[in-house]
């Protein structure tokens, strides 16, 4: 069987050895080039989830961040779930290329600490099971630090920060009823709205702690580096939206609370981008997995910087937002 999809791959980012190319087709004349970017990412995206497992499988091979004997550092795409039929279906494949196709009985990879389907960057698998123990062991005692890089739409105040407030799934009701994660504080404002009391924890919240830091910040927007100290469904998302007031750009799940709907952007945000409204469905969650450390089993530790996405750059660029790395722009 052909797929065609081979050559539109990586509007995300281009391979080093440019071995796939992006075709770009042709738009009616009043429609902006990001706008014509936004589409592509979009097909691309679905294109990347229904491609024959060998082709995904060379495209995350050309991706790797780092190796060794006990665990693999890959660059995962944005818009490709973990899940059994995506990158969990290939990864048979992907160690048989890591091993250079020798057919070993004992070639595996798992997935150790995962990311969702909407974030891109660095994600961790392992070659064993005792590796796969040994990593959710250090990630229980906080010895994993995950460090994720956010565009978001507002400034958050203060600059920096930690967020401790759980996190509980609730429904939303109405015309279009759902199920988000929210904020359930244990601190509320009393009667006089001079000063907090505590409250019971809910039995069914989880403890969420993300710290942050502003990079950058312009157009309304911001960089955000984004620290979690815990592992809840869509913290991060949650965190930004709710208690910072500050969502993620392109986060259109947690821009709303009562409706499920397109974020809606400020007219110089959409200005800055070149997007119209109703283009704004398509922009992708600016959320990425930028760094990961930890100790190694046979080497003293393990850094791994994931380089920015194209589309991710290509928004820096036009809300005129400066990275720390000068170099991600080069």
């Amino acid at each position: 069987r052909r797929h065609c999809v081979q050559i539109t791959m990586l509007m995300l980012q281009k391979p080093q050895n440019g071995s796939l190319r992006t075709e770009t087709r042709a738009e009616e004349p009043q429609v902006s080039a990001q706008q014509r970017r936004v589409t592509e990412l979009k097909r691309f995206s679905l294109q990347l989830q229904n491609v024959h497992p060998n082709v995904l499988a060379k495209h995350l091979h050309r991706g790797v961040l780092y190796q060794d004997k006990d665990v693999l550092v890959i660059n995962k795409p944005y818009g490709v779930p973990l899940g059994v039929t995506s990158i969990s279906s290939v990864l048979p494949v992907l160690s048989k290329m890591m091993d250079g196709m020798k057919n070993k009985s004992d070639s595996q990879l798992l997935p150790c600490l995962g990311l969702e389907k909407e974030v891109a960057g660095a994600l961790l698998l392992a070659r064993r099971e005792e590796v796969v123990e040994h990593i959710l062991h250090l990630h229980r005692n906080n010895q994993v630090q995950r460090k994720y890089w956010a565009i978001t739409v507002g400034v958050p105040v203060p600059s920096k920060g930690v967020i401790d407030i759980p996190i509980i799934e609730r429904e939303v009701t109405g015309s279009q009823p759902h199920y988000k994660m929210a904020l359930s504080p244990i601190f509320k404002m009393n009667e006089a709205g001079d000063g907090v009391s505590r409250v019971r924890a809910h039995r069914q919240a989880h403890p969420a702690v993300t710290k942050y830091r502003v990079l950058d910040s312009g157009s309304g927007c911001s960089l955000v580096e984004l620290e979690p100290f815990t592992a809840v469904k869509h913290q991060l998302r949650v965190h930004m939206a709710f208690a910072l007031t500050c969502p993620i750009l392109g986060d259109h799940k947690y821009s709303h609370w009562s409706k499920l709907a397109p974020q809606k952007l400020p007219e110089r945000v959409l200005k800055k981008l070149g997007l119209e409204q109703s283009k704004s469905r398509h922009l992708p969650l600016h959320l990425l997995a930028r760094q990961l450390t930890l100790p190694g089993l046979s080497q003293t530790e393990i850094s791994v910087s994931c380089p920015l996405p194209k589309y991710f750059k290509q928004a820096l660029n036009q809300l005129q937002l400066t990275a720390p790395d000068k170099k991600i722009h080069e």
